[in-house]
């Protein structure tokens, strides 16, 4: 797993979308799917984005917070 991170480290940012993408859609081809619960939150938040989208917690920020509390 270690040689698959370093790889992907090597990435581009738009090679590590197109990645995320084709994983996406292996994992829908599988049948993988969200319960109706998860998909109504992820609806939910979508449209609270939408709404204001200047109220959004940069990743970085939430991260550093995670990190903080351990």
């Amino acid at each position: 797993m270690s040689d698959l991170r370093n790889e992907i480290s090597n990435l581009s940012t738009a090679e590590k979308f197109e990645l995320l993408d084709v994983l996406w859609e292996s994992l829908e081809a599988d049948g993988v799917s969200l319960p109706d619960t998860q998909r109504d939150e992820l609806d939910h938040r979508l449209m609270q984005y939408e709404r204001n989208p200047d109220e959004v917690i940069p990743w970085e920020q939430v991260r550093a917070g995670l990190f903080k509390k351990q």
